[in-house]
């Protein structure tokens, strides 16, 4: 359903963002994760790692992240 398509999680390594970047690589699409900090993003990296790129870094307001 998603094939062909890329979905940019953010949040990606717990919650609701986990859950959404796991939804979006079963139902097809490529993945790229987002969070701050690197390594809480291993677990859901190795969960779909053959459609996810990790990449660390904040994304908001640079006074802010």
């Amino acid at each position: 359903m998603l094939v062909n398509k890329v979905a940019i999680v953010t949040g990606a390594s717990s919650g609701i963002g986990r859950a959404a970047a796991l939804l979006f690589s079963a139902e097809g699409a490529a993945v790229v994760l987002n969070r701050r900090k690197t390594a809480a993003l291993g677990h859901v990296f190795d969960s779909i790692r053959a459609l996810a790129d990790a990449v660390p870094g904040g994304v908001g307001l640079p006074e802010t992240t």
